[in-house]
């Protein structure tokens, strides 16, 4: 049995295949990744990279299982409809980012494809969506909600119609959009529709 030393060989063996994953995503997508490109752009011998990770969907489960851990700048403007509207820009500008909207787009992309990935990607975006619903359990607090509201339904309902215009529809997301969407999130919360 081995075991895991923080900072140690293998967490550095674990952190090069994830950066050569998340690059070999923004260049080629989830079609063009392969196993045999993230080992040799990480340095990590073929062999390795197929015994820990199999292929390109335990890639992209691992690089969302770590992507689920780190912190995300949820807001705190003291207004749920402001705190919304920053959430939706944040997505928005994500996808917009020359780095990380490829892979982003590209996680997205694999989890249509793959059930693996799609497994990965909800487990991600559950995690992420209890992060953000910090904002609407603040708002309960403050009175501006009622306890009943459900945090996570209000963040879906402020980002969904992003993903939306991004992937179903494939139109541009301007800031307005994503103010909207967060508006409409706010005031169906402020009203109990969620």
């Amino acid at each position: 049995m081995t075991t895991t030393r923080p900072g140690g060989r293998s967490a550095r063996v674990r952190d090069a295949v994830r950066q050569a994953t998340l690059t070999e995503l923004a260049e080629h997508g989830y079609n063009g990744l392969t196993v045999e490109n993230v080992a040799l752009r990480s340095g990590v011998h073929k062999t390795t990279v197929y015994r820990r990770w199999g292929n390109a969907e335990g890639l992209i489960a691992d690089a969302l299982e770590l992507a689920q851990g780190e912190p995300w700048p949820v807001p705190d403007t003291g207004s749920l409809q402001e705190d919304l509207r920053e959430i939706a820009q944040l997505v928005r500008n994500g996808f917009a980012d020359p780095v990380a909207g490829p892979i982003a787009a590209a996680f997205v992309a694999a989890a249509v494809q793959s059930g693996g990935a799609a497994r990965s990607l909800h487990d991600f975006f559950v995690a992420r969506h209890e992060q953000a619903a910090k904002v609407v359990e603040r708002a309960v607090e403050r009175g501006e909600l009622s306890p009943d509201t459900d945090a996570a339904d209000v963040i879906r309902m402020a980002v969904a119609p992003i993903y939306y215009r991004l992937f179903v529809t494939h139109e541009p997301v301007t800031a307005r959009d994503a103010e909207r969407a967060a508006d409409a999130a706010a005031t169906a919360a402020r009203e109990g529709v969620i």
